[in-house]
């Protein structure tokens, strides 16, 4: 097994309704927000976790495979697979994201883990791209918004328990990045890039962080590159179900 390549995917992450990706309080404040975001520990600014945006894309393809459970798909479900196509799907994910520390094979199975070999996605945080952090900051604005939500009591039709959310507005423009390992045994990598680039896809179509069934977190990737390649138009395109459904009529 031998690395032949690191390939570089590359885009803007723009959010087209405010995004909350919490964070860790680390003390109480009189009259604070409740609920903050993340933020970079020495320029104070908000940011993607890369933990984030494969966590959520991970998570959406497994529940597009039809093996989804609980907990992250692992060898032993790929072994179990219901039929051919799911167990196509869940080895793509596996061989994508990997396998939990928690899934390592017994004798049995040393083959099979051989043949998916390591991880082969690497996500980036995702920071706020500088020039949108100059035009907000030019115009005296805050990185941030501050949402109020409340409880709506049903029979008296009044708002109650209201609560301060934290997010970063929709137009915020992020610096997408992933890397992804090419080894030997993958081809020419075309079935994992059409993998990824459907999951992206997904996360498009879905949300991203908190809330995302109140429309919080919805994002949409431009000027998308597979290293120096221009591969936007070729994004757009795809329908991440399209496979699913012809290996269903197969």
């Amino acid at each position: 097994m031998q690395l032949i390549n690191i390939h570089q995917l590359t885009a803007t992450l723009e959010l087209k309704s405010g995004l909350r990706i919490g964070a860790s309080e680390g003390e109480i404040r009189i009259g604070g927000v409740d609920n903050q975001v993340i933020r970079h520990a020495h320029t104070g600014q908000p940011y993607i976790p890369g933990s984030s945006l494969k966590g959520k894309v991970r998570s959406l393809l497994e529940w597009r495979s039809g093996a989804v459970q609980s907990n992250p798909l692992g060898l032993q479900d790929l072994q179990r697979a219901r039929n051919d196509a799911i167990a196509v799907q869940v080895r793509m994910i596996l061989t994508l994201f990997g396998v939990s520390g928690g899934d390592r094979p017994d004798h049995a199975d040393e083959e099979l883990i051989g043949k998916i070999g390591p991880t082969r996605l690497a996500f980036w945080d995702a920071a706020l791209q500088p020039d949108w952090v100059g035009r907000i900051q030019g115009e005296d604005k805050l990185l941030t918004e501050v949402k109020t939500e409340n409880r709506i009591d049903r029979i008296k039709g009044v708002a109650e328990h209201p609560r301060q959310t934290e997010r970063v507005p929709s137009g915020a423009r992020f610096d997408f990045r992933l890397s992804v390992k090419q080894l030997d045994i993958d081809g020419d990598g075309a079935e994992l890039r059409r993998t990824l680039l459907a999951g992206l896809r997904l996360l498009e179509l879905d949300s991203l962080g908190g809330s995302g069934s109140r429309g919080y977190g919805k994002v949409k990737f431009t000027g998308m590159r597979w290293g120096d390649a221009d591969i936007q138009a070729e994004f757009d395109r795809i329908d991440p179900f399209a496979d699913v459904a012809a290996a269903r009529r197969a």
